[in-house]
C-alpha cells in the first residue's frame, strides 16, 4: 500500500496543493493539549477528494464519453474539478439529500449533475445504470484501489511534516481517506475513526467483522453517509485503525464554531467531525500523547456558522 501511495504522491503532485499544518498550542482548541490540524479543507474543490480523482483518472486512458461518479457532494466536486482540468466531461449523480450550495459547486465545474434516489447508495445504482449506456469512466468514491491510494498521499505528507505525531484521528465515512492514511502508516502511529453517531458505517463493520449496512442520518451525512464501507479498505482498517469512536452531531457543530471562532476557517460538518472527538471525550489520548487531526472538507453554507 505505501509504494502505491508513493506512486501516486508522485503523479498527482503538480495537481494538487500540498496542504498546511495548523499547530495549536495547549488549551489553543479547548482540549487541554497540543493539537496539529492538517488542513485538507483548503484543497482544491474544498475537500481532500481530488487526490483519489486526479489518481484514477491519471492512471488509465479518459474515454470519449468522460467521467461519471455519483457522490454525496464533495467526491463530485471534486470529479467535475479533475474532469475540468485534465479536459474531461464528467456527470455526477447525486441523492436529492445533497446540500444545494453542494449541487451548485458541483454544476460550477463545468458538471452535469443528476439527483437521483435519496441516498447515496440509490444515487450509486443510478449511475451504474448510465455508466452501463454511455461508456464513461467510473470515479468510485472510495471503493478503488486508485481512489484510496490518491487520499493516502494526506497521510505520507502528514508523516513527513510531523514525524512526532503519535495519534491520528480522522472523520469517516465510505473510507476511502482513512484507509489510505492507515495504510500509510500501517501501525507506525495510531490513526484513529471517528463517525457520526447517525453513520457509524466502519464501527458497526469492525464490530461484525465484515462490512454491513449502517443507517445514515444526521448532520454530516451529506460527506460522511455511506451506507457501507468499501470492501478495498476493511481489512487496511481491522489490520491499522487503532480504534472506531462515534461522536454526536452536538459535538460536530461545537467542532465547527471552535474551528471558525480559533482559526477563521470553515469546516463543514464531516470536516469538524475528527476533532469533535477530543471535545467530547469520545477519544481521550494517553498521556504524552502527540495528536494530529484531518480537517477534511470546507464545503459549507458560511450562513449557517452564524447560528448558535
Amino acid at each position: 500500500m505505501r509504494s502505491d501511495i508513493a506512486t501516486a504522491a508522485a503523479r498527482i503532485a503538480e495537481h494538487i496543493r500540498h496542504t498546511p499544518l495548523l499547530r495549536c498550542r495547549g488549551g489553543e482548541l479547548g482540549t487541554g493539549f497540543a493539537v496539529t490540524l492538517k488542513l485538507e479543507l483548503l484543497q482544491h474543490a474544498g475537500s481532500f477528494k481530488p487526490r483519489g480523482a486526479f489518481n484514477r483518472l491519471l492512471s488509465t486512458g479518459l474515454p470519449t464519453a468522460g467521467v461519471i461518479a455519483a457522490s454525496g457532494g464533495n467526491h463530485g466536486a471534486a470529479v467535475g474539478y479533475v474532469a475540468r482540468v485534465l479536459g474531461a466531461a464528467a456527470e455526477i449523480f447525486v441523492p436529492t439529500s445533497t446540500p444545494l450550495a453542494k449541487v451548485a459547486r458541483i454544476a460550477g465545474y463545468g458538471a452535469r449533475v443528476v439527483q437521483s434516489g435519496a441516498t447515496y447508495a440509490e444515487a450509486l445504482a443510478a449511475s451504474r445504470d448510465r455508466q452501463f449506456e454511455t461508456g464513461a469512466l467510473e470515479v468510485h468514491a472510495y471503493d478503488h484501489r486508485d481512489v484510496l491510494a490518491g487520499q493516502g498521499t494526506v497521510g505520507r505528507e502528514l508523516e513527513h511534516e510531523a514525524p512526532d505525531l503519535t495519534h491520528i484521528l480522522v472523520a469517516t465515512g465510505g473510507g476511502g481517506l482513512i484507509g489510505g492514511i492507515a495504510g500509510w502508516y500501517a501501525g507506525s502511529a495510531k490513526v484513529i475513526s471517528v463517525e457520526p453517531e447517525g453513520c457509524p458505517a466502519l464501527h458497526n463493520a469492525l464490530k461484525a467483522g465484515r462490512p454491513v449496512e449502517a443507517p445514515v442520518g444526521g448532520l454530516a451525512a451529506d460527506s460522511l453517509g455511506a451506507r457501507q464501507v468499501g470492501n478495498l479498505m476493511f481489512p487496511i482498517a481491522q489490520a491499522h485503525v487503532a480504534a472506531a469512536v462515534l461522536v454526536p452531531d452536538a459535538a460536530i457543530a461545537a467542532a465547527q464554531r471552535l474551528i471558525w471562532d480559533r482559526t477563521r476557517l470553515i469546516a463543514e460538518p464531516g470536516g469538524a467531525t475528527a476533532l469533535a472527538a477530543l471535545l467530547c471525550g469520545a477519544f481521550t489520548p494517553p498521556s504524552g500523547a502527540r495528536v494530529g487531526v484531518v480537517v477534511c472538507g470546507a464545503n459549507a453554507d458560511p450562513a449557517a456558522m452564524a447560528a448558535p
